[in-house]
C-alpha cells in the first residue's frame, strides 16, 4: 500500500528505554484515537509481514535464549502460534542468561550494561569475566546471538557456554575525553561487578574492536586491573591518524576526531595536547596488561599502521604483546578460514590468562613470517 488513508490502522514498533522490552502499538489514522498497546515483551520482534486482506501477521521472535523462529498471530498478539523450530540443537549446549546490570560511574553517571551468565550458573562458584564494549549495548538485552567464528570480537554465547561471565557495559561520553570516559565507565562497572562473590576478580579481561579497540588500548595505559586484554584495529596515535584518510571511501579522517566518534571537539593544531592525551601510544610505558592486537593490512576504516605503532612501542619496552595480521583482510575479517583462526586464538589467549590453561606455541615462540599460513602454532606447551 503506497498511501495511508484516513481511518487506516497504523502498526508502530515500540521500545522501552527502561526495561529494554520491545513490541507493537496500533494507532488509527484519525488524529483522535489513542495509542493501543498490542504487545510489549522481553523479545526482539522482526521480519513482520501482514496478510493482504486480513489482520494476520507473521513475525520473528527471539531473545538471548530463544532462536528467531517464525510465529503467527491473528488477534494482534493476544495469542500467537510458533511455526518453526530452527535450532533444536540449542538444548544440547550450556547456553546462558541475560540480565540488566546497573551502577554509577566514576563520573557520577548512572549506567547500565548486560550481564551474561552460563545456563548452569552456580552462585557458590567463582567465574572469570570477559568484558566487551563499544559504546552502548544495554539496548541489546533481548537480542539473539548465534555461535559463530569471530570476525573481530568475542562471540558472547561461545564464551558464556565455556564458563565465562560476559559483561557488556554502556559508556557515556563528554567532549574532549573519550579515553577517560571509557575508563570511568568500564573500570567502575568492573569494580562494581567484582563485589559479587561469584566473580573471580583476579581473572577479568577486556576486549573490543575498532572504537572499542581504541578504548581497550587507552584503558590498559591507566590500570592494571585486568588480567589480559584484546584490542582489534585500534587508533593508538590520534596525532598520526588525524592527517590520514579512510581508505575505503577516501574521506579525510580529521572530521571524526574533531566532531564525530572521537569527540575531541577541536582541531589538532588548536589542541595538540588534547590529541596526545587521548592517544594510548604515548603512555605505552604504563602498560603491564598482556595485550593481543589484531589489525589487518587491507583495513579501510582504521589504517593498520595504528596497530603497528602500538605493537612496536610495547615490544620496544618489553611488554607482553602479540599482534595478529591477516593478509588482504578488512577491518572485520571476511574469509571463513581467518574467522575460525581468530576464534581459536582469542579462546587460547584468554583461557591461558583467565583460566590458567597452557599457552599455545604461537604465544610462547611465535610463528615465523615464512611459516604463516602453513604453521599455526595452536599446540599447547607442556
Amino acid at each position: 500500500k503506497r498511501f495511508i488513508a484516513q481511518g487506516d490502522l497504523l502498526l508502530l514498533s515500540a521500545f522501552d528505554n527502561a526495561t529494554k522490552e520491545r513490541g507493537y502499538y496500533t494507532l488509527k489514522q484519525s488524529g483522535r484515537s489513542p495509542l493501543q498497546k498490542r504487545v510489549m515483551d522481553g523479545y526482539t520482534f522482526g521480519g513482520l509481514q501482514k496478510a493482504k486482506e486480513v489482520d494476520l501477521f507473521v513475525f520473528q521472535k527471539s531473545n538471548f535464549t530463544t532462536s528467531p523462529d517464525l510465529h503467527v498471530t491473528g488477534d494482534f498478539w493476544k495469542s500467537s502460534e510458533k511455526l518453526t523450530n530452527i535450532n533444536p540443537q540449542m538444548n544440547d549446549y550450556n547456553w546462558g542468561t541475560a540480565e540488566l546490570f546497573s551502577w554509577t560511574s566514576y563520573a557520577e553517571k548512572p549506567l547500565q550494561g548486560i550481564l551474561y551468565k552460563p545456563e548452569d550458573f552456580d552462585p557458590s562458584k567463582k567465574y572469570p569475566v570477559m568484558i566487551y564494549f563499544y559504546e552502548k549495548h544495554s539496548d541489546n538485552l533481548y537480542s539473539y546471538f548465534a555461535p559463530a567464528p569471530s570476525r573481530s570480537i568475542i562471540n558472547i554465547p561461545f564464551f558464556v557456554s565455556r564458563g565465562y561471565i560476559v559483561f557488556t557495559p554502556d559508556i557515556d561520553y563528554t567532549v574532549g575525553q573519550p579515553g577517560m570516559d571509557a575508563y570511568n565507565a568500564v573500570v567502575s562497572g568492573a569494580e562494581e561487578l567484582a563485589k559479587n562473590e561469584w566473580v573471580d576478580a583476579d581473572n577479568m579481561a577486556i576486549q573490543g574492536q575498532s572504537w572499542g579497540g581504541y578504548q581497550v588500548a587507552y584503558i590498559v595505559t591507566r590500570t592494571d586491573m585486568f588480567k589480559a586484554a584484546g584490542s582489534g584495529a585500534p587508533v593508538s596515535n590520534m596525532t598520526s591518524a588525524y592527517g590520514g584518510i579512510r581508505w575505503e571511501s577516501g574521506r579525510s579522517r580529521q572530521y571524526q576526531y574533531e566532531q564525530t566518534q572521537s569527540r575531541l571537539g577541536s582541531t589538532m593544531s588548536d589542541s595538540l595536547e588534547l590529541y596526545i592525551k587521548n592517544s594510548p601510544v604515548f603512555y605505552a610505558k604504563n602498560v603491564n596488561t598482556p595485550l593481543l592486537i589484531m589489525h589487518n593490512d587491507n583495513d579501510g576504516a582504521v589504517p593498520w599502521y595504528q596497530g603497528i605503532e602500538l605493537f612496536m612501542s610495547l615490544r620496544r619496552l618489553g611488554k607482553p604483546v602479540w599482534m595478529l595480521q591477516y593478509n588482504n583482510e578488512a577491518h572485520n575479517l571476511v574469509h571463513r578460514r581467518n574467522t575460525k583462526d581468530l576464534a581459536i586464538r582469542l579462546q587460547q589467549f584468554f583461557d591461558h590468562y583467565l583460566k590458567g590453561e597452557p599457552a599455545p606455541v604461537w604465544m610462547t615462540r611465535g610463528v615465523p613470517a615464512i611459516e604463516k599460513g602453513k604453521t599455526w602454532g595452536y599446540d599447547l606447551e607442556n
